[in-house]
């Protein structure tokens, strides 16, 4: 059965986790509400690998087990994912009984003539990895929404994708989910965004699955989707064998001089491997976003950055030189000293946000949904303008960690290390 062949969860809507009686019941208003049990287009049971007899037991046990969660958008409730569960990746989603599946975790390898031997027995391409955040698109009733990597429907995502794309896509392919990476200097999550982005954000398609199936579209369907509707994507770099190991490290190189992130290697295969590949720059860089939030992350965080950047200038047979050296240090001590000033300026180390929402509502919801996750005290609303056709919301997210240490610090506190 697919729960157990590694497919995506199915999980099923409803006011609460129940017995096997009230689960079945609800599942069946489901499916009459949304049309399925009449009309005759509609995606079978079978097409969504669901197995009636399995949904009660495999679902109320990953609420028992906290494994999935209630979440409300508006006046609508759905179930997400809140962690792995048999094999299947935390963010999947169930939305008015159809299941949105999680996006795997991509591996990396750090060595990419070993690595491209050990992972592909044949073809793969080679795309452009965007440094943005993770997001998959699909349409709801008469809505589209967006959610984030982690389940939650993003009001900031969901505001702004008819900004980037031909939503009639929907229309011809219902089923349809896009999976794409949302990048830029104003987007509500992340600090920076790709140099190739220079304001506001960009939606870049790399992925795109249909509702209750497992894996992705092969290369050659998502293509045909792309040029059809003019669906924004990464930049492609061809088709490779293990063997053209040299000819994808000059890929890489440019990459790194031009100031990107790296590349994505997906096996040309239904079900095939993938795995990504970075630059030094992207470790340089990520470090330099990142330093503030020291005592917020895990050690290997940064130091997992420095071997890639070690093994990285090996391959391409690169030494270390003044430049490099004197960009690693300043990317530690650059955010960590703003830290400190900001501490002693207003008594907490906050991270700045700029982002553009199309409706007022959408930036309130936002704040709404932050404060929600990261608790009211930790994210602070400094602006909701409208400028240029666009609501402005500007915010700040504290970094509690930090925060705490510092007053520890600057009070005289000795610590053992």
């Amino acid at each position: 059965m697919c729960a157990r062949e590694g497919a995506e969860t199915v999980l099923l809507d409803g006011p609460h986790s129940g017995s096997t009686k009230s689960w079945r019941a609800l599942w069946s208003a489901l499916r009459t509400s949304t049309g399925e049990e009449s009309n005759g287009s509609s995606i079978s049971v079978r097409e969504h690998c669901l197995d009636m007899t399995d949904i009660p037991s495999l679902f109320e046990e990953a609420l028992s087990r906290k494994k999935a969660r209630w979440e409300s958008y508006g006046d609508l409730r759905y179930l997400r994912l809140s962690d792995d569960f048999r094999g299947n990746p935390k963010g999947a989603v169930s939305w008015q009984g159809r299941l949105v599946p999680g996006y795997p975790r991509i591996g990396r390898i750090f060595r990419l003539e070993q690595g491209l031997a050990q992972q592909f027995a044949g073809p793969f391409w080679v795309e452009e990895k965007v440094d943005g955040y993770n997001t998959r698109i699909f349409r709801a009733g008469d809505r589209v929404l967006a959610l984030s990597r982690g389940g939650y429907v993003c009001p900031f995502s969901t505001d702004r994708v008819p900004d980037f794309l031909d939503l009639s896509v929907f229309d011809e392919h219902p089923d349809l989910i896009l999976c794409a990476e949302l990048a830029g200097p104003e987007n509500p999550y992340t600090e920076g965004g790709p140099s190739f982005v220079a304001e506001d954000v960009e939606l870049f398609v790399f992925d795109m699955m249909r509702f209750g199936r497992p894996g992705f579209l092969s290369r050659r369907q998502a293509q045909a989707i792309y040029q059809r509707f003019a669906v924004p994507t990464p930049r492609f770099f061809g088709r490779f064998e293990p063997s053209q190991w040299r000819d994808v490290r000059a890929i890489v190189e440019q990459l790194d001089t031009d100031g990107r992130e790296g590349v994505v290697l997906k096996e040309d295969r239904p079900g095939g491997r993938r795995t990504k590949y970075v630059t030094a720059w992207s470790g340089v860089y990520d470090i330099a976003v990142r330093a503030a939030d020291t005592v917020e992350l895990p050690g290997d965080f940064f130091t997992g950055r420095i071997l890639r950047m070690a093994l990285y200038l090996d391959e391409v047979e690169r030494g270390l030189d003044a430049d490099l050296e004197r960009d690693l240090g300043r990317a530690f001590l650059q955010g960590l000293t703003e830290s400190v000033r900001r501490f002693k300026q207003d008594g907490h180390v906050f991270h700045d946000f700029r982002c553009r929402f199309r409706q007022k509502g959408n930036a309130e919801a936002f704040i709404a949904h932050l404060r929600g996750i990261l608790g009211h005290t930790h994210v602070v609303q400094r602006r909701l303008e409208q400028e240029d056709g666009y609501w402005v919301l500007e915010f700040e997210k504290e970094v509690p960690k930090l925060t705490g240490l510092l007053h520890q610090l600057f009070r005289g506190a000795a610590i053992v290390d």
